[in-house]
């Protein structure tokens, strides 16, 4: 695990480092590793506990032990064709012997007779008590009379056969790493004062890396691993704190005095009355949103919960204070959803909405442009087109983004920076545990609607194999001739994009023309049709004019079709579990009972493969709950965070020691510690915060631009 070094001697390039040589210094700055601070923190990706050491004559048949002793003679023989090397090893207690067998001609010269020698490996019985390939430390070679390949908890590092080449297989780097740590460990400064250490009990820095490369104990590896963890969370946490502050610390911004008489008349308009979860959360953007400081607000919610209705409330409160407001969201479909609903509900009230997506003719572009930079456009509604350069808004006043983990932190950016310090709504629909949100959103204010609109019913969620096929359509078209409308989705991944495009639209074209559903209205969508053909099929599914909507993940968020209630997701395996969970928020909109069936099967056909632990998790986890908070505890697990939002795109590091999930109780302890400090000592300009002010911005200092990034 490679993490972020400190400071100060350890700084010294490699090659100051006894031993190591200008190749292997050379090999080992191509993967990054340039000073003794690197590499001390290059560190084990797992252990071995090699600490049982036992007396020849103690040895068992599977025992795996430590054996140490003197070899008292050895020889270069051949067990049929294949020539092996053999030891006897002998403790005053017994005897062992060691074989060697790949490249047994090089053993001889390796190993003398009446040497001290430490052997580790499995015993096995075969004319008499055996290791076979041991590893082993040459207790007499100086520079190695400590244990570093037996009888302790060994460290395994990251190799490669490159490395391995130069003498850097994990054997090697224990060697180097044995020099490193006695000559430079105790030279590091440590960044936490001793107070914040004492409180935690934790050892110090010197201490931390020391052990975590030659731990005395499982003990002391343990306490290594918790300072070091420590102070991956705490050091986020502190950035997390500025970015905060600076918010909060902000030129003034935008202050919405007014909610307007058309806010009012589009809450009374609305079809169904707003859950009480809705009205909290408007109560918190409103607070936000008259005074004068920009609003960071996050907005989590359940598929289904209503985010879109408190986004058009809060776009339309800004509109009537005089500014625009702009959506933006991940892909063209759910763009033209939210175009249309806004339409809906905006344009009887006066309000112009715009869409404003990548496909669209230049005539039609231009005036578009034209009408948000002149100011006739309220509210613009679009995908990455909104922050192209070319794209001017008169009084950008509020900036709502939608599906925000699939935007990258400098295009979220750029859409703010589309206006004068606009207040920012950034809403999920796929809920965020608490330990994920406290370190990708722990600088935004964070509001929940947890509550789902009356009448809603718990989806009846069912797995079922392939060979059920024929049943589940035939429960498809009972449903359909009954008045239901129903969903078939295919997976759709950029690696077989062509493949599953042309599995789709086959099956398509074979339920279209097949005796079951021939007399149904069926149509078929997916990412590649024109924007015009996609509005068209969709129009025409919500106005129940088609039946049955044979769709690729395009409509993996907001479709909201309250008739519909089948889901039939073909290739289950293939998703993954929020994906699932938000195929499966498409149905269940309504009052009406519905299903979601997940085709997979036990054995992959393709390979003859069982299902892998982790897919069958995922499959059972969406027949066991709908609640969208339990499946993204679920799926942080499986995925762990690295890859459960991809927290490249928030302009943070991959945490290399820590993990969100297990080290949740070090990570509450870090951040509360690091918001405190930053509240009592805003720039850390205190004599006695030096110390973490120089570590952090050594170690933020590329990351440091995104301080005011909501």
């Amino acid at each position: 695990m490679n993490t972020p070094p400190p400071q100060e001697a350890t700084q010294a390039p490699l090659r100051r480092l006894r031993g190591l040589g200008p190749q292997r210094s050379a090999e080992l700055e191509k993967i990054g590793l340039k000073t003794v601070a690197d590499l001390l923190y290059y560190l084990p990706r797992r252990y071995l506990d090699r600490t049982t050491i036992v007396k020849c004559r103690d040895v068992r048949e599977n025992l795996e032990a430590t054996v140490v002793g003197k070899i008292s003679s050895m020889r270069l023989t051949s067990f049929g064709r294949r020539p092996r090397f053999e030891l006897v090893l002998a403790d005053g207690t017994g005897f062992l012997r060691c074989v060697f067998f790949n490249k047994a001609s090089v053993w001889p010269k390796i190993f003398s007779k009446g040497e001290n020698v430490a052997f580790h490996g499995k015993i096995t019985f075969y004319d008499g008590y055996t290791m076979v390939h041991p590893d082993f430390d040459k207790l007499g070679e100086e520079g190695e009379a400590r244990f570093l390949h037996t009888g302790t908890i060994i460290p395994l590092y990251r190799s490669s056969e490159v490395l391995s080449k130069v003498g850097l297989d994990s054997r090697g780097f224990r060697r180097i790493l044995r020099v490193a740590v006695d000559d430079f460990a105790p030279k590091l400064s440590d960044p936490l004062p001793e107070g914040l250490r004492q409180r935690y009990h934790l050892i110090t820095l010197a201490e931390a890396v020391a052990h975590a490369h030659f731990p005395e104990s499982e003990d002391m590896l343990k306490r290594a691993t918790a300072r070091l963890k420590f102070d991956e969370l705490f050091f986020l946490e502190v950035f997390l704190a500025f970015r905060k502050a600076a918010q909060e610390t902000e030129e003034k911004g935008i202050e919405f005095t007014n909610v307007g008489e058309r806010t009012w008349q589009l809450v009374e308009k609305l079809p169904f009355k707003l859950t009480e979860a809705q009205r909290k959360v408007l109560r918190e953007i409103r607070a936000d949103m008259k005074v004068p400081q920009p609003m960071h607000r996050l907005l989590q919610g359940d598929v289904g919960s209503g985010k879109t209705v408190v986004a058009l409330i809060t776009m339309l409160m800004a509109v009537e204070n005089g500014y625009q407001a702009a959506l933006m969201a991940p892909t063209e479909i759910l763009a033209e959803q939210h175009f249309i609903t806004s339409r809906k509900f905006l344009e009887d009230l006066g309000i112009k909405v715009i869409l404003l997506i990548g496909k669209q003719k230049k005539s039609e572009r231009e005036t578009l442009l034209a009408d948000i930079a002149e100011g006739r456009a309220n509210v613009v509604i679009g995908t990455h087109a909104i922050i192209e350069g070319n794209v001017a808004f008169q009084k950008l006043g509020l900036v709502v983004i939608d599906e925000q983990h699939r935007f990258g932190v400098m295009q979220r950016a750029a859409l703010r920076e589309k206006g004068w310090r606009p207040d920012v709504l950034v809403m999920t629909a796929t809920p965020i545990p608490r330990t994920l949100s406290m370190t990708l959103y722990g600088d935004l204010e964070v509001s929940v609607i947890d509550e789902m609109p009356a009448g809603r019913q718990p989806i009846v969620t069912a797995w079922r194999p392939g060979s059920a096929r024929q049943q589940i359509y035939n429960f498809v078209h009972k449903e359909v001739r009954n008045g239901a409308q129903a969903y078939i989705v295919f997976p759709l991944v950029e690696e077989t994009e062509k493949s599953d495009l042309a599995a789709a639209t086959e099956s398509y074209e074979h339920l279209r023309r097949s005796l079951m559903f021939r007399d149904l209205p069926i149509a078929l969508l997916h990412g590649r049709l024109k924007s015009a053909d996609k509005e068209a099929v969709m129009a025409a599914f919500k106005a129940g004019e088609t039946q049955i909507l044979v769709a690729t993940t395009v409509i993996e968020v907001g479709v909201d079709v309250p008739n519909a209630t089948i889901m039939v997701i073909e290739h289950a395996e293939r998703f993954g579990l929020t994906q699932l969970h938000q195929l499966r928020g498409r149905v269940g909109r309504g009052t009406k009972k519905s299903f979601c069936i997940l085709i997979a099967d036990p054995a992959q056909k393709e390979n003859g493969e069982d299902l892998s632990a982790e897919t069958r998790r995922r499959l059972e986890t969406m027949v066991a709950t709908n609640d969208g908070f339990r499946i993204s505890e679920v799926d942080l697990e499986l995925r762990g965070p690295g890859e459960f939002f991809g927290t490249r795109q928030h302009g943070l590091p991959e945490l290399q020691v820590a993990d969100i999930v297990k080290d949740a109780k070090i990570l509450f302890a870090a951040r509360d510690e690091a918001f405190a400090l930053v509240r009592q000592d805003p720039q850390l300009k205190k004599a006695e915060n030096a110390a973490i002010r120089e570590h952090l911005l050594k170690q933020y200092k590329d990351r440091l631009e995104f301080v005011h990034i909501g």
